[in-house]
Protein backbone atom coordinates (compact mmCIF):
# COMPACT_ATOMS: atom_id res chain seq x y z
CA UNK A 1 0.00 0.00 0.00
CA UNK A 2 1.16 3.55 -0.61
CA UNK A 3 -0.15 6.69 0.55
CA UNK A 4 -0.16 10.33 -0.50
CA UNK A 5 -2.38 13.36 0.35
CA UNK A 6 -3.99 16.34 -0.69
CA UNK A 7 -3.73 19.40 2.39
CA UNK A 8 -5.29 23.11 2.29
CA UNK A 9 -7.50 25.42 4.55
CA UNK A 10 -10.71 24.80 4.80
CA UNK A 11 -13.18 25.52 1.19
CA UNK A 12 -10.19 25.03 -1.38
CA UNK A 13 -11.63 22.39 -2.99
CA UNK A 14 -10.04 19.07 -2.02
CA UNK A 15 -13.13 17.31 -1.36
CA UNK A 16 -14.29 18.67 -5.10
CA UNK A 17 -10.67 17.27 -6.31
CA UNK A 18 -10.40 13.57 -5.05
CA UNK A 19 -14.09 12.87 -6.10
CA UNK A 20 -12.34 13.78 -9.63
CA UNK A 21 -9.24 12.00 -9.00
CA UNK A 22 -10.64 8.54 -7.75
CA UNK A 23 -12.73 7.59 -11.10
CA UNK A 24 -9.63 8.00 -12.90
CA UNK A 25 -7.09 6.24 -10.62
CA UNK A 26 -9.97 3.67 -10.82
CA UNK A 27 -10.06 3.68 -14.45
CA UNK A 28 -6.07 2.96 -14.37
CA UNK A 29 -7.19 -0.17 -12.34
CA UNK A 30 -6.44 0.87 -8.91
CA UNK A 31 -8.14 0.08 -5.49
CA UNK A 32 -8.26 3.37 -3.77
CA UNK A 33 -9.00 3.62 -0.18
CA UNK A 34 -9.24 7.35 1.53
CA UNK A 35 -9.08 8.84 4.87
CA UNK A 36 -10.51 12.04 5.90
CA UNK A 37 -9.97 14.03 8.85
CA UNK A 38 -12.50 16.06 10.20
CA UNK A 39 -11.86 19.06 12.30
CA UNK A 40 -14.82 18.80 14.26
CA UNK A 41 -17.41 16.52 15.93
CA UNK A 42 -19.25 14.32 13.41
CA UNK A 43 -22.05 11.45 13.67
CA UNK A 44 -22.69 8.94 10.78
CA UNK A 45 -25.54 7.87 12.43
CA UNK A 46 -28.88 8.79 13.07
CA UNK A 47 -30.79 9.47 16.08
CA UNK A 48 -33.48 6.81 16.13
CA UNK A 49 -31.03 4.36 14.56
CA UNK A 50 -30.24 1.00 16.43
CA UNK A 51 -26.90 1.79 16.11
CA UNK A 52 -26.84 5.24 17.32
CA UNK A 53 -29.26 3.80 20.36
CA UNK A 54 -26.25 1.24 20.86
CA UNK A 55 -23.48 4.08 20.58
CA UNK A 56 -25.39 6.52 22.66
CA UNK A 57 -26.13 3.58 25.59
CA UNK A 58 -21.95 3.67 26.17
CA UNK A 59 -20.76 1.34 23.57
CA UNK A 60 -17.18 1.85 22.43
CA UNK A 61 -17.42 0.25 18.84
CA UNK A 62 -20.55 -0.76 17.07
CA UNK A 63 -20.55 -2.50 13.48
CA UNK A 64 -23.26 -2.38 11.21
CA UNK A 65 -23.56 -4.60 8.35
CA UNK A 66 -25.64 -5.76 5.84
CA UNK A 67 -25.48 -6.92 2.31
CA UNK A 68 -24.09 -4.59 0.86
CA UNK A 69 -21.97 -2.75 3.26
CA UNK A 70 -20.40 -2.69 7.00
CA UNK A 71 -19.26 0.00 8.78
CA UNK A 72 -17.06 0.12 12.06
CA UNK A 73 -17.98 3.28 14.13
CA UNK A 74 -15.55 3.70 17.33
CA UNK A 75 -16.21 6.35 19.88
CA UNK A 76 -13.24 7.61 21.25
CA UNK A 77 -14.91 7.85 24.77
CA UNK A 78 -12.12 10.50 25.87
CA UNK A 79 -9.68 8.90 24.48
CA UNK A 80 -6.61 10.63 22.47
CA UNK A 81 -7.06 11.60 18.52
CA UNK A 82 -5.50 8.18 17.00
CA UNK A 83 -2.60 9.14 14.69
CA UNK A 84 -2.61 9.01 10.86
CA UNK A 85 -0.37 5.66 11.04
CA UNK A 86 -2.96 4.28 13.52
CA UNK A 87 -5.67 4.53 10.97
CA UNK A 88 -4.13 3.56 8.41
CA UNK A 89 -3.25 0.54 9.99
CA UNK A 90 -7.01 -0.21 10.29
CA UNK A 91 -7.68 -0.45 6.77
CA UNK A 92 -7.62 -3.25 4.45
CA UNK A 93 -4.90 -3.66 1.42
CA UNK A 94 -5.54 -1.00 -1.06
CA UNK A 95 -3.18 0.11 -4.12
CA UNK A 96 -3.25 3.72 -3.30
CA UNK A 97 -4.74 5.79 0.19
CA UNK A 98 -5.09 9.18 -0.46
CA UNK A 99 -5.62 11.22 3.18
CA UNK A 100 -7.73 14.55 2.63
CA UNK A 101 -6.68 16.44 5.57
CA UNK A 102 -4.05 16.03 8.13
CA UNK A 103 -2.11 18.52 6.73
CA UNK A 104 0.57 18.30 9.26
CA UNK A 105 0.98 14.65 8.62
CA UNK A 106 4.20 12.78 8.31
CA UNK A 107 2.76 11.72 4.08
CA UNK A 108 3.96 14.00 1.08
CA UNK A 109 0.93 15.88 0.30
CA UNK A 110 -0.12 18.30 -3.00
CA UNK A 111 -1.23 21.05 -1.45
CA UNK A 112 -4.74 22.24 -2.85
CA UNK A 113 -4.56 26.09 -3.06
CA UNK A 114 -6.92 28.65 -3.15
CA UNK A 115 -6.46 32.81 -2.96
CA UNK A 116 -9.69 33.42 -2.99
CA UNK A 117 -10.08 31.37 0.58
CA UNK A 118 -7.61 34.01 2.31
CA UNK A 119 -5.54 31.96 3.80
CA UNK A 120 -1.45 31.66 2.97
CA UNK A 121 -0.33 28.82 1.32
CA UNK A 122 0.64 25.99 3.44
CA UNK A 123 4.03 25.22 1.45
CA UNK A 124 6.80 27.06 2.34
CA UNK A 125 6.48 25.59 5.66
CA UNK A 126 5.64 22.23 5.02
CA UNK A 127 8.51 20.10 3.24
CA UNK A 128 6.24 16.67 2.69
CA UNK A 129 4.05 19.05 0.20
CA UNK A 130 5.69 17.99 -3.13
CA UNK A 131 3.50 19.94 -5.43
CA UNK A 132 0.29 22.68 -5.20
CA UNK A 133 -2.49 22.16 -7.35
CA UNK A 134 -4.47 25.97 -8.03
CA UNK A 135 -7.04 27.59 -9.41
CA UNK A 136 -5.14 30.82 -10.33
CA UNK A 137 -1.11 31.16 -11.04
CA UNK A 138 1.12 31.57 -8.08
CA UNK A 139 5.09 31.74 -7.50
CA UNK A 140 6.07 28.90 -5.64
CA UNK A 141 9.30 26.60 -5.77
CA UNK A 142 7.22 23.23 -6.33
CA UNK A 143 5.86 22.53 -9.40
CA UNK A 144 1.96 24.22 -9.62
CA UNK A 145 -0.40 22.42 -11.42
CA UNK A 146 -3.70 23.68 -12.83
CA UNK A 147 -6.91 22.20 -10.18
CA UNK A 148 -8.50 21.29 -13.44
CA UNK A 149 -5.67 19.17 -14.68
CA UNK A 150 -6.88 16.11 -12.96
CA UNK A 151 -4.38 13.57 -15.48
CA UNK A 152 -1.75 15.48 -14.32
CA UNK A 153 -2.28 15.71 -10.45
CA UNK A 154 -2.42 12.17 -10.58
CA UNK A 155 0.79 11.77 -12.17
CA UNK A 156 2.40 13.78 -9.78
CA UNK A 157 0.40 11.36 -6.71
CA UNK A 158 1.17 8.67 -8.25
CA UNK A 159 5.20 9.69 -8.60
CA UNK A 160 5.39 10.55 -5.21
CA UNK A 161 3.40 8.39 -3.13
CA UNK A 162 5.33 6.28 -0.83
CA UNK A 163 5.05 3.01 0.92
CA UNK A 164 2.28 3.36 4.01
CA UNK A 165 5.39 0.99 6.11
CA UNK A 166 7.77 4.13 5.33
CA UNK A 167 5.05 6.65 7.99
CA UNK A 168 5.51 4.01 10.80
CA UNK A 169 9.06 4.22 10.26
CA UNK A 170 9.13 7.89 10.54
CA UNK A 171 7.13 7.60 13.50
CA UNK A 172 4.25 9.75 11.66
CA UNK A 173 1.67 11.26 13.87
CA UNK A 174 0.40 14.20 12.99
CA UNK A 175 -2.47 16.27 13.36
CA UNK A 176 -5.21 17.52 10.92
Amino acid sequence: MRIIGLAGWSGSGKTTLLARLIPVLRARGLAISTIKHAHHAFDLDQPGKDSHTHREAGATEVLVSSAKRWALMHDLRGAAEPSLVDLVQKLSPVDLVIVEGFKRGPHPKIEVYRAAVGKPPLHPDDGRIIAVASDTPISAALPVIPLDAVERIVEVMLAHAVPVDDLTRDGGGGEA
